[in-house]
Protein backbone atom coordinates (compact mmCIF):
# COMPACT_ATOMS: atom_id res chain seq x y z
CA UNK A 1 0.00 0.00 0.00
CA UNK A 2 2.56 2.51 0.64
CA UNK A 3 6.03 3.31 -1.04
CA UNK A 4 9.53 1.15 0.33
CA UNK A 5 11.25 3.34 2.61
CA UNK A 6 8.30 5.76 3.39
CA UNK A 7 9.16 6.18 6.90
CA UNK A 8 12.98 6.07 6.68
CA UNK A 9 14.92 8.56 9.28
CA UNK A 10 11.75 8.64 11.24
CA UNK A 11 12.45 7.69 15.07
CA UNK A 12 9.04 6.39 16.57
CA UNK A 13 7.74 5.33 20.15
CA UNK A 14 5.00 3.02 20.11
CA UNK A 15 3.36 2.06 24.12
CA UNK A 16 2.66 -1.50 24.77
CA UNK A 17 4.48 -2.25 21.75
CA UNK A 18 5.32 -6.12 22.96
CA UNK A 19 2.53 -7.33 22.03
CA UNK A 20 -1.23 -6.79 20.61
CA UNK A 21 -2.05 -3.69 18.10
CA UNK A 22 0.97 -2.21 19.08
CA UNK A 23 3.61 -4.85 17.93
CA UNK A 24 1.15 -4.98 14.98
CA UNK A 25 1.84 -0.97 14.11
CA UNK A 26 5.50 -1.25 15.55
CA UNK A 27 6.27 -4.41 12.40
CA UNK A 28 4.44 -2.51 9.62
CA UNK A 29 6.88 1.20 11.01
CA UNK A 30 9.89 -1.36 10.81
CA UNK A 31 9.31 -2.60 8.11
CA UNK A 32 8.33 0.87 5.84
CA UNK A 33 12.11 1.70 7.33
CA UNK A 34 11.57 3.78 10.88
CA UNK A 35 13.29 3.41 13.91
CA UNK A 36 11.31 1.82 16.48
CA UNK A 37 10.99 2.15 20.07
CA UNK A 38 8.41 -0.22 22.01
CA UNK A 39 7.63 -0.43 25.80
CA UNK A 40 5.93 -1.72 28.10
CA UNK A 41 5.82 -3.70 31.52
CA UNK A 42 7.33 -7.00 30.27
CA UNK A 43 10.43 -6.07 29.27
CA UNK A 44 11.22 -9.99 28.17
CA UNK A 45 8.43 -9.89 26.05
CA UNK A 46 9.50 -6.61 24.28
CA UNK A 47 12.97 -8.03 24.02
CA UNK A 48 11.02 -11.00 22.25
CA UNK A 49 9.21 -8.99 20.02
CA UNK A 50 12.27 -6.66 18.73
CA UNK A 51 14.18 -10.02 17.87
CA UNK A 52 11.11 -10.97 16.20
CA UNK A 53 10.86 -7.96 14.42
CA UNK A 54 14.66 -6.75 13.13
CA UNK A 55 14.65 -11.10 12.49
CA UNK A 56 12.07 -10.52 9.86
CA UNK A 57 12.78 -6.90 8.68
CA UNK A 58 15.97 -5.38 9.74
CA UNK A 59 16.58 -1.98 11.24
CA UNK A 60 16.46 -1.31 14.95
CA UNK A 61 14.01 -1.85 17.42
CA UNK A 62 14.87 -0.40 20.82
CA UNK A 63 13.41 -1.89 23.94
CA UNK A 64 12.06 -0.39 27.12
CA UNK A 65 10.73 -1.64 30.39
CA UNK A 66 8.31 1.45 31.26
CA UNK A 67 5.21 1.43 33.54
CA UNK A 68 3.95 4.17 31.92
CA UNK A 69 1.57 4.80 35.20
CA UNK A 70 5.13 6.05 36.76
CA UNK A 71 6.24 9.73 35.67
CA UNK A 72 9.92 9.54 36.96
CA UNK A 73 9.96 6.58 34.58
CA UNK A 74 8.32 7.79 31.86
CA UNK A 75 10.07 10.91 31.47
CA UNK A 76 13.76 8.91 31.63
CA UNK A 77 12.72 6.61 28.62
CA UNK A 78 11.85 9.82 26.71
CA UNK A 79 15.37 11.76 27.85
CA UNK A 80 17.35 8.42 27.04
CA UNK A 81 15.86 8.14 23.55
CA UNK A 82 16.07 11.63 22.99
CA UNK A 83 19.87 11.49 24.15
CA UNK A 84 20.75 9.66 20.32
CA UNK A 85 17.93 11.87 18.64
CA UNK A 86 14.74 12.96 18.61
CA UNK A 87 11.42 11.26 18.02
CA UNK A 88 9.28 12.01 15.19
CA UNK A 89 6.72 10.46 16.08
CA UNK A 90 4.85 9.15 19.19
CA UNK A 91 2.30 6.08 18.41
CA UNK A 92 -0.03 5.81 22.87
CA UNK A 93 -1.46 2.76 22.68
CA UNK A 94 -0.75 1.37 25.95
CA UNK A 95 -3.86 0.19 27.36
CA UNK A 96 -5.60 -1.64 30.26
CA UNK A 97 -9.10 -2.64 30.04
CA UNK A 98 -11.59 -5.50 31.77
CA UNK A 99 -15.04 -6.46 31.35
CA UNK A 100 -16.98 -5.80 34.57
CA UNK A 101 -20.42 -4.58 36.19
CA UNK A 102 -19.90 -1.36 37.58
CA UNK A 103 -21.38 -2.76 40.66
CA UNK A 104 -18.39 -4.92 40.89
CA UNK A 105 -15.41 -2.73 40.09
CA UNK A 106 -13.26 -2.18 42.81
CA UNK A 107 -11.50 1.11 43.22
CA UNK A 108 -8.70 -0.40 42.67
CA UNK A 109 -9.89 -1.95 39.50
CA UNK A 110 -10.73 1.26 38.70
CA UNK A 111 -7.79 3.17 39.46
CA UNK A 112 -5.59 0.72 37.70
CA UNK A 113 -7.23 1.46 34.26
CA UNK A 114 -7.57 5.12 34.94
CA UNK A 115 -3.88 5.33 35.48
CA UNK A 116 -2.92 3.84 32.24
CA UNK A 117 -5.50 5.13 29.85
CA UNK A 118 -6.07 8.44 31.11
CA UNK A 119 -2.71 9.68 33.17
CA UNK A 120 -0.41 7.49 31.61
CA UNK A 121 -0.86 9.04 27.76
CA UNK A 122 -0.79 12.00 29.40
CA UNK A 123 2.87 11.36 30.93
CA UNK A 124 4.65 9.75 27.73
CA UNK A 125 2.34 12.27 25.67
CA UNK A 126 4.24 15.43 27.78
CA UNK A 127 7.45 14.59 28.27
CA UNK A 128 7.86 13.88 24.57
CA UNK A 129 5.94 16.91 23.61
CA UNK A 130 7.91 19.31 25.76
CA UNK A 131 10.95 17.58 24.78
CA UNK A 132 9.88 18.82 20.59
CA UNK A 133 9.07 22.58 21.80
CA UNK A 134 12.02 23.16 23.55
CA UNK A 135 14.25 21.70 20.57
CA UNK A 136 11.96 23.08 17.86
CA UNK A 137 11.43 19.70 16.45
CA UNK A 138 8.12 18.85 14.44
CA UNK A 139 6.24 15.56 15.69
CA UNK A 140 2.86 13.74 15.06
CA UNK A 141 1.21 11.62 18.12
CA UNK A 142 -1.35 8.87 17.08
CA UNK A 143 -3.59 7.72 20.02
CA UNK A 144 -5.04 4.77 20.20
CA UNK A 145 -8.37 5.39 22.12
CA UNK A 146 -11.92 2.92 22.06
CA UNK A 147 -15.45 3.22 20.21
CA UNK A 148 -17.37 3.39 22.88
CA UNK A 149 -15.83 6.09 25.14
CA UNK A 150 -13.36 8.53 23.02
CA UNK A 151 -11.19 8.54 26.58
CA UNK A 152 -7.94 10.21 24.41
CA UNK A 153 -9.85 12.51 22.39
CA UNK A 154 -10.42 15.64 24.84
CA UNK A 155 -6.25 15.66 25.13
CA UNK A 156 -6.06 14.86 21.28
CA UNK A 157 -8.54 18.31 20.15
CA UNK A 158 -6.79 20.68 22.93
CA UNK A 159 -3.57 20.17 22.15
CA UNK A 160 -3.79 19.79 18.64
CA UNK A 161 -4.81 23.75 18.74
CA UNK A 162 -2.84 24.39 21.40
CA UNK A 163 0.67 22.95 20.07
CA UNK A 164 -0.16 23.19 16.20
CA UNK A 165 1.91 26.40 16.14
CA UNK A 166 4.51 23.94 17.17
CA UNK A 167 4.57 21.97 14.04
CA UNK A 168 2.81 19.09 15.89
CA UNK A 169 0.12 17.10 15.31
CA UNK A 170 -2.19 15.00 17.43
CA UNK A 171 -4.78 12.34 15.72
CA UNK A 172 -6.67 9.29 17.02
CA UNK A 173 -7.90 5.99 16.15
CA UNK A 174 -10.83 4.26 17.89
CA UNK A 175 -10.85 0.92 16.27
CA UNK A 176 -13.40 -1.53 16.53
CA UNK A 177 -12.60 -5.44 17.33
CA UNK A 178 -9.29 -6.49 16.00
CA UNK A 179 -8.73 -9.59 18.29
CA UNK A 180 -5.66 -9.56 20.40
CA UNK A 181 -4.78 -11.77 23.23
CA UNK A 182 -4.82 -9.79 26.09
CA UNK A 183 -8.25 -7.38 25.30
CA UNK A 184 -10.00 -10.69 24.18
CA UNK A 185 -9.88 -12.46 27.45
CA UNK A 186 -10.43 -9.40 29.32
CA UNK A 187 -13.00 -8.19 26.80
CA UNK A 188 -14.69 -11.09 25.95
CA UNK A 189 -13.50 -14.12 28.39
CA UNK A 190 -14.96 -17.12 27.14
CA UNK A 191 -15.72 -16.46 23.94
CA UNK A 192 -14.01 -17.64 20.27
CA UNK A 193 -12.08 -13.80 19.43
CA UNK A 194 -14.08 -11.69 17.57
CA UNK A 195 -17.52 -14.48 17.49
CA UNK A 196 -19.64 -11.57 18.96
CA UNK A 197 -18.38 -8.69 16.73
CA UNK A 198 -18.64 -10.88 13.79
CA UNK A 199 -22.19 -11.51 14.76
CA UNK A 200 -23.90 -8.27 14.73
CA UNK A 201 -21.10 -5.91 12.78
CA UNK A 202 -22.30 -4.87 9.72
CA UNK A 203 -19.70 -5.87 7.46
CA UNK A 204 -20.05 -9.02 9.61
CA UNK A 205 -16.10 -9.31 10.24
CA UNK A 206 -13.81 -8.32 12.59
CA UNK A 207 -11.25 -5.48 12.01
CA UNK A 208 -7.43 -6.85 10.32
CA UNK A 209 -4.36 -5.24 12.12
CA UNK A 210 -3.03 -4.34 8.79
CA UNK A 211 -6.09 -1.94 8.42
CA UNK A 212 -5.04 -0.34 11.59
CA UNK A 213 -1.45 0.05 10.91
CA UNK A 214 -2.15 1.20 7.53
CA UNK A 215 -4.47 4.40 8.77
CA UNK A 216 -1.47 4.83 11.86
CA UNK A 217 1.16 4.81 9.02
CA UNK A 218 -1.38 7.04 7.25
CA UNK A 219 -1.65 9.78 10.21
CA UNK A 220 2.10 10.18 10.94
CA UNK A 221 2.80 10.43 6.71
CA UNK A 222 3.76 13.81 5.61
CA UNK A 223 1.22 13.43 2.94
CA UNK A 224 -1.39 14.91 5.36
CA UNK A 225 0.07 17.68 7.36
CA UNK A 226 -3.31 19.58 7.68
CA UNK A 227 -4.56 17.10 9.65
CA UNK A 228 -5.21 17.29 13.25
CA UNK A 229 -7.00 17.21 16.29
CA UNK A 230 -9.16 14.27 14.83
CA UNK A 231 -10.47 10.39 15.70
CA UNK A 232 -11.40 8.35 13.30
CA UNK A 233 -13.06 5.58 14.17
CA UNK A 234 -12.26 2.08 12.27
CA UNK A 235 -15.21 -0.27 13.28
CA UNK A 236 -17.00 -1.44 9.91
CA UNK A 237 -19.91 0.69 11.13
CA UNK A 238 -20.55 -0.72 14.19
CA UNK A 239 -20.73 2.27 16.33
CA UNK A 240 -23.32 3.62 14.15
CA UNK A 241 -25.04 0.27 14.25
CA UNK A 242 -24.92 -0.94 17.89
CA UNK A 243 -23.55 2.04 19.86
CA UNK A 244 -20.51 0.02 20.14
CA UNK A 245 -21.48 -0.76 23.92
CA UNK A 246 -21.58 -3.89 25.51
CA UNK A 247 -25.56 -3.77 26.49
CA UNK A 248 -25.77 -7.29 25.17
CA UNK A 249 -24.41 -8.37 27.60
CA UNK A 250 -27.09 -7.20 30.22
CA UNK A 251 -28.04 -10.91 29.54
CA UNK A 252 -25.32 -12.63 31.35
CA UNK A 253 -26.32 -14.25 34.72
CA UNK A 254 -24.19 -14.07 38.17
CA UNK A 255 -22.71 -17.18 37.03
CA UNK A 256 -21.26 -16.10 34.03
CA UNK A 257 -20.05 -12.69 35.40
CA UNK A 258 -18.28 -14.41 37.84
CA UNK A 259 -16.69 -16.76 35.35
CA UNK A 260 -15.36 -13.96 33.59
CA UNK A 261 -13.69 -12.58 36.26
CA UNK A 262 -12.13 -15.67 37.11
CA UNK A 263 -10.69 -15.87 33.53
CA UNK A 264 -9.62 -12.26 33.62
CA UNK A 265 -7.96 -12.83 37.23
CA UNK A 266 -6.12 -15.95 35.80
CA UNK A 267 -4.75 -13.93 32.82
CA UNK A 268 -3.44 -11.25 34.80
CA UNK A 269 -1.74 -13.43 37.02
CA UNK A 270 -0.24 -15.00 33.98
CA UNK A 271 1.10 -11.16 32.42
CA UNK A 272 2.30 -10.95 36.25
CA UNK A 273 4.28 -13.86 35.89
CA UNK A 274 6.04 -12.31 33.09
CA UNK A 275 7.02 -9.63 34.34
CA UNK A 276 8.85 -10.79 37.39
CA UNK A 277 11.08 -12.97 34.56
Amino acid sequence: MFKDGLLRGRRILVTGGGTGLGKGMAETFLALGAEVFICGRRKSVCEATAAELTGKHGGKVGVYGVDIRDAAAVDAMVADIFASGPLTDLINNAAGNFISRTEDLSTRGFDAIANIVMHGTFYVTHAVGRRWIAGGHRGNVVSIVVTWIYNGHTMTMSLATEWASHGIRLNAIAPGVIPTEGASKRLSPGETPGERTARINPMGRVGRMEELANLATFLISDGCEWLTGQTITLDGGQSHATGASFYELRNWTDAQWQAARESIKAQNEKDRAQRAV
